[in-house]
Parts: C-alpha cells; structure tokens; sequence
C-alpha cells in the first residue's frame, strides 16, 4: 500500500499535464518540434512583427513561431486534438477548440506579473507567455472545426450539427446554417452530412461566408469510403445560405483579404481567392492545404501530410510526397517566400497570425521534456491576465 500511495502521490505534478487535464503532457517526441526553415521564412515573419499560432491536431500541439530578438523560437503548449483558433486582439485572449469528445474549448491569456512569493524564484526575463486562463467543455457531437469572431462574437464550426454555433455564453446555440439541411420535419441537426468547417467572418453572419465538401446531403456521408468530393464542395453565403462557390474538393480555411474571399483547396494542394463561383489557385503547395492568415502582403498557409485513410479526399496531390510545414506567399505576385517544414510532422488545422505585443509565445519548449523548477513557479506564481493589464 505504501508503494502504491508513493506512485499516486507522484502522479500529476507536472504543470502541463494539469494545463491540458493530459497525463501523457509530458511526453512530447523531441523530432514534432524539429524544424527546417526554405528560403526566407523566417525573415517574412520577422517582418510583420508578430508570432503565428499552429494548431498540430493529430500531434495534439499548439505551436507559437517568433522571430524574436535572439532569432528565431518556437514554444508550445500541449492540447489534446486541438483545431480551430482564433486570436481576440481586441480582448487580448486566443482560443484554441480541443475536438475530443467531449469538446473543449480552451482560452489562452498572457501571463500578467508574477505575485511576489518568498518560495518561487522566477527571472526578470520570463516572459509573457500564453497561460490557460478557463477551459469549457462542450459536447462532442459538436465536433468543432474552426472557430471566428464574427462582430466579436466568438462562433464556431459545428461540423457534426451542419450550423455555426456562438461560444462567448452559457450553451452553444445554432445561430446559422445553410439551407440545404431544411426538411419538412426542419434543419438537419442529427449528423454530419455536409463537413461544414470555416468561417471567412464578416462584421456578422449575413456577411460572413462558410466552406463546405458538398452543397447538398446525401446518403453518403463524411466519413465514409465512398463519399465523393472531388469537386464538390462549395462556399456558402452567409446572407442567401446558398452557394456562390463551387469546384473545391475540401476546401477549408476560408478567410478575407482585402475584401476577398480567400480559401484552401485542400484536396488538390491549392490556395487562392474565390472570383466569379470558383477558387482561383495562386500557388500549389505539397501536401493537403490548411490553414491560413494573412498580414500585411504575406499570406501563411499550412500543409498537412495526406493520412492513408484519407487519400481519396486528396485526387490532386501525389500522397507520398505531402510534406508537414507552413508557407509564407507573397499574394501580390505568388511569389513562395520561404518555408517551415516539420520532417516528422503530420497535420496542421489552423495558422493564425498574433502580434508580439499580445504575447512572448507558448510555456514550453524543446521536447522531451521533464517538469522543471522555471515550469512550476510560472503555473505557480503567474496569473493569466489580458495583454493591456502591464
């Protein structure tokens, strides 16, 4: 007995692993962090002055790049299954969705001044890294993709309901969906039939456009072996709820630049604004496209390797030569900047662009990772706050 309360007294004592309510936390593979950086990918973030923010959802990581004043960083949070993020400038906060079932939805603030304490020593220097502030927990059937700030309201991807839901109360209320759900005995809210799963957000809803693998239910649903997409999906119109984009095979990451629809084409490794009903490719990419955002000139867009379960979804992509990275384009030209590339990485979800006024990064780096004396006195003596409390 005495051996089993020493094993249980042990249990739980590293920060990251109550961080992420993740007991395997602690057990990052050193080789998901290892990077190469192509071209001058790092010189193209140094210049917007900000860090962009990775969701890695089968590696379960969310990953900050910096170019920071010692060149360039990259820090982490462990996550389980993380997906959409969005980044609340206004407020000072980012929230990540963790599609687990149940799902979670975690908000991340910057850690404000330490409290002063004779038993935790932290340097000057620490930093303002991206703490958990709250995590809430949904129910999985939502099946969160991405999430939006539409007028500043936080919604989301119910991809298992075919409708977008608002996340900043109590509940999860279905506030839009396309009109191809609706039937006699009303909206199709019981399963996933369309895979519904951005959000390019306007001021509101009406003026928002969603992505889509198909514009209308069938018998064959995501999911299954046989459900066809090549070429089927769409972008809808957030004020017809109707279709104004088609020819897409799983389009993802819809996103306004410049007063235009941009979007990933991801089953054929594409990426490029939406004109006159169609995706017009600027750049083809190795691998499944996902992920993108946008400052200033430079587009960052994300490639994911192509599973083996999942390669009928990719018709235009040669599987085996998929790479794990994130891409700086300028859209001006099409021009590829420069590459990050992840030689053991698997997929990427979401690319979001935060400035380095916001925050430092993430609590951890490296890999491999053993709970330290700096790691428990910044969980210890750090409050989460918002980045206009300093």
């Amino acid at each position: 007995m005495k051996r089993l309360d020493h094993v249980l007294d042990a249990a739980w004592r590293d920060p990251a692993q109550i961080a992420s309510w993740w007991e395997d936390a602690s057990r990052v593979d050193p080789a998901l962090i290892h990077a190469r950086a192509r071209g001058a990918f790092w010189e193209a973030l140094g210049e917007t002055a900000g860090m962009l923010l990775i969701t890695r959802e089968y590696e379960h990581l969310v990953l900050a790049l910096r170019f920071g004043p010692d060149g360039p960083e990259t820090s982490y949070l462990p996550v389980p299954h993380p997906s959409g993020l969005v980044v609340d400038h206004a407020k000072g906060v980012v929230h990540v969705a963790s599609t687990r079932n149940p799902n979670q939805l975690l908000t991340l603030a910057p850690g404000s001044l330490p409290r002063i304490r004779s038993d935790a020593r932290l340097p000057s220097s620490f930093g303002r890294p991206l703490l958990p502030s709250r995590s809430r927990f949904l129910p999985g059937c939502l099946y969160l993709h991405d999430l939006a700030l539409v007028g500043g309201t936080l919604v989301g991807n119910a991809v298992g309901e075919n409708a977008v839901v608002r996340l900043d109360g109590d509940g999860s209320p279905r506030v839009w969906w396309p009109r191809c759900i609706e039937t006699l005995s009303g909206p199709l809210f019981s399963r996933n039939v369309l895979q519904l799963n951005s959000v390019a957000a306007g001021p509101d809803l009406a003026s928002s456009f969603f992505t889509a693998s198909t514009a209308t239910p069938s018998s064959r649903r995501p999911g299954h072996r046989n459900f066809a997409v090549d070429r089927r999906g769409v972008v809808f119109s957030g004020a017809t709820r109707e279709p104004v984009a088609f020819g897409l095979t799983r389009p993802h990451s819809a996103r306004f630049h410049r007063g235009r629809v941009w979007a990933n084409d991801s089953g054929y490794g594409t990426v490029g604004p939406v004109k006159e009903g169609r995706l017009e490719p600027v750049m083809r990419l190795p691998g499944w496209t996902r992920g993108l955002c946008f400052r200033g000139r430079v587009a960052f867009v994300g490639t994911s390797r192509v599973l083996p379960r999942f390669t009928s979804y990719a018709p235009g992509l040669e599987s085996e030569r998929s790479v794990c990275g994130v891409h700086a384009i300028d859209t001006r030209d099409g021009r590829l900047l420069g590459s990050l590339l992840w030689p053991e990485g698997n997929q990427i979800f979401a690319v979001e662009w935060a400035s380095a006024a916001l925050a430092s990064g993430l609590p951890f780096r490296g890999g491999d990772r053993r709970p330290s004396r700096r790691d428990r006195d910044l969980f210890y003596a750090v409050e989460p706050g918002r980045a206009h409390d300093r």
